[in-house]
């Protein structure tokens, strides 16, 4: 009698956790001839509303984190990437891609968290300033995180869209919430793994799977939702998404980009998700004693 095959499910990565979700529904992801594959978590709106209450929790001392830390932890990330590089590799084969594909793309991950790492300690140089004015002041201008940033990737990459997303969001500071491509889940969940296993702290990165139809709405309208980061969406789905965006003036980004070129990364996709703040401080004395406006 032939053997009844059992297929893995992969569960939600939520808190520094592996837990079910919370409706208890799944589905089956099939490779593009069909084949099934494994089970993925179906996610409801409770779901989306839990990793942005984790995410909220881990945001301030995320942000807290001095910058050469939270560099060696995105670099540890990719250590850990590349330990476990096989098995990417076998699940980019499983889910439809050429060899030559999926070794491009595990080695284009690897390459971009490192590249992100080494800019952890030096975009707020960059980006920040030191403003003239026409007062006996110093004024200051520099970068504060954005805070909570729901992230929907390409849905059509498999890992590769969503690392480009994410690892400029967390090397400056900002906590994530991310709704998985619902085809191609696998990676995102192994890579969920990855970051359990690495230096990051719970709650900074959130993944979900599902189709967005339930939770991307969510997402967009949640008013502890700073900004909404999608890449190579479709108008249909963009346009609701910006609209529920505005009820708490969230960001909203839209990256038209292919991300396997290797120049699809740069400062600029750090400093869109940062806020600036501008400070004044006297250059006398006044009363004896510094102060600050």
């Amino acid at each position: 009698m032939k053997r009844v095959e059992i297929l893995k499910t992969y569960k939600i990565f939520v808190g520094g956790q592996f837990p079910r979700t919370e409706s208890g529904r799944y589905y089956t992801v099939k490779n593009p001839e069909g084949k099934s594959l494994a089970n993925a978590c179906l996610c409801s709106r409770k779901d989306v509303r839990n990793a942005v209450v984790a995410a909220r929790k881990a945001q301030g001392a995320w942000a807290e984190r001095s910058a050469f830390n939270r560099g060696q932890i995105l670099y540890r990330i990719a250590e850990m990437l590349e330990g476990r590089k096989v098995q990417f590799l076998e699940e980019l084969l499983i889910q439809g891609q050429s060899k030559k594909e999926a070794q491009r793309e595990v080695d284009l991950v690897i390459e971009r968290l490192v590249y992100y790492a080494g800019w952890c300690d030096k975009y707020n140089q960059i980006i920040s300033t030191v403003n003239p004015v026409s007062s006996s002041h110093f004024n200051f201008s520099s970068c504060e995180p954005m805070g909570v940033v729901g992230i929907i990737p390409d849905q059509q990459s498999r890992l590769l869209g969503l690392i480009s997303l994410l690892a400029p969001v967390i090397a400056g500071g900002n906590t994530t919430v991310i709704l998985a491509s619902a085809d191609y889940p696998l990676c995102a969940v192994t890579f969920a793994e990855v970051v359990h296993a690495s230096d990051v702290p719970s709650g900074v990165v959130n993944i979900l799977t599902g189709p967005l139809q339930e939770t991307a709405p969510t997402l967009s309208s949640h008013m502890d939702v700073n900004a909404i980061v999608t890449s190579n969406a479709e108008k249909e789905l963009n346009t609701p998404l910006q609209l529920a965006a505005v009820d708490n003036l969230k960001r909203f980004f839209d990256y038209q980009k292919n991300w396997n070129d290797a120049n699809a990364q740069g400062l600029h996709f750090i400093g869109d998700l940062q806020e600036i703040k501008t400070t004044w401080h006297p250059i006398e004395q006044i009363g004896g004693a510094t102060s600050s406006y």
